[in-house]
């Protein structure tokens, strides 16, 4: 935590991007992005999964994810191009990379963001 209080603007980019597979938006504020590092620490220093925690606190109630067997593949088409991508044991293959979401995958197709599981249809 200490780190996060007293980071400059370029270790708390390089943070951001491995916790959340990309770059921090160009015109968010560094308190800001303080705030939000810090509040993801603090959930996985609780033991808890920051992503299925609302920011109240009390755990999210949504529906189990679909669960995707290794060897699977995925098909989308995009823009004219077909895209695939193999569910691994702890990952996806894409165009040669593995990528820890399918997200992230959608998010390097398209170049916004996405939900990985509804790019692709999978979600319930």
């Amino acid at each position: 935590m200490a780190e996060i209080t007293t980071a400059d603007r370029d270790s708390l980019s390089k943070r951001w991007e491995l916790l959340f597979e990309h770059e921090p938006p160009p015109q968010i504020h560094t308190a800001l992005m303080r705030r939000v590092l810090a509040w993801n620490v603090q959930m996985q220093q609780a033991g808890l999964d920051p992503l299925s925690v609302s920011t109240s606190g009390t755990p999210m109630t949504s529906r189990p994810p679909v669960a995707l067997r290794p060897g699977t593949r995925l098909l989308r088409e995009w823009q004219g191009t077909t895209h695939e991508v193999r569910v691994l044991d702890a990952g996806f293959d894409y165009a040669g990379q593995t990528y820890k979401s399918l997200s992230a995958i959608a998010r390097a197709i398209t170049g916004t963001p996405w939900s990985g599981p509804l790019f692709f249809g999978i979600k319930r």
